[in-house]
């Protein structure tokens, strides 16, 4: 039996606010294998990138476990224990500009990561950020560019490829696509696909587009209001939703000839 590589038991996020506390967050379990893509789906606020960010360990968990491989995670408060945590789970945000120094050039981040993580056997640090950039459909002299000079969709390749540096197990896409234009998206899609046929990697894609989610992803967990309220394979989930919120979900996607409702003058 295949061991899972992610297991969360329980998990729940309370956050404390003015008003009092926020659940975010609310006894959510789910395990994700080797070389799996599963999907998170919901609406603005049900919770999908609090769970997807304390996979990550960007967030604390107020009660229950998040195991690696049976190994229960704990706060990285050293460098040994960030450096283990790099290694486990990387994460790419909708917006790569924002996380980019743009002083510094793209050779140099990635020259920066490797001096920490280090490289495959047999690999200089030089050599495997040229197959890093080449992996993700960039080429070597890009590693001579400022992140101003790419466009949204080398940023994003680029982003990628940063992640990838440590050699992850597992990549977090967080609306990783949805800021970028259809023919880019698809682009990006495919290189996502390609990179798990060849590397095995898992994925887990936090989304609002369902599209996107069935074409990336084997399963996916469908939360509201901080609780999963179906999981299932993609297919079995999207077809055929046996939740209501599932199906009020999948009907607000606009269909071809769709057109926004008029404004009516004041």
């Amino acid at each position: 039996m295949i061991a899972s590589l992610v297991s969360l038991e329980h998990v729940t996020k309370v956050f404390t606010t003015p008003g009092g506390e926020f659940r975010a967050v609310d006894d959510v379990s789910f395990d994700l294998m080797p070389g799996e893509s599963v999907g998170i789906v919901g609406e603005s606020g049900s919770g999908k990138s609090t769970t997807a960010r304390m996979i990550a360990g960007l967030e604390r968990i107020t009660e229950g476990r998040i195991t690696f491989w049976g190994d229960q995670t704990r706060p990285a408060r050293t460098a040994v224990a960030r450096r283990a945590q790099a290694r486990r789970v990387q994460m790419v945000f909708q917006d790569p500009f924002g996380s980019l120094d743009p002083r510094q050039k793209l050779g140099a981040c990635l020259a920066e990561i490797l001096a920490i993580h280090g490289t495959p056997a047999g690999q200089s640090t030089d050599e495997f950020a040229r197959t890093l950039l080449e992996r993700v459909g960039l080429e070597a002299h890009h590693a001579d560019a400022y992140p101003r000079h790419l466009s949204g969709g080398q940023r994003q390749r680029f982003a990628i490829a940063r992640a990838l540096a440590p050699q992850p197990h597992l990549l977090i896409l967080d609306e990783a696509v949805s800021a970028l234009d259809v023919s880019v998206q698809a682009q990006v899609l495919r290189l996502l696909s390609d990179l798990r046929e060849e590397t095995q990697l898992a994925y887990l894609f936090v989304s609002h587009d369902l599209a996107v989610v069935r074409q990336i992803c084997d399963r996916v967990l469908v939360m509201r209001d901080g609780a999963v309220v179906e999981e299932g394979g993609i297919e079995q989930v999207l077809d055929d939703p046996q939740a209501a919120y599932t199906r009020r979900l999948i009907e607000s996607v606009p269909v071809p000839g769709w057109t926004p409702p008029q404004r009516q003058p004041r």
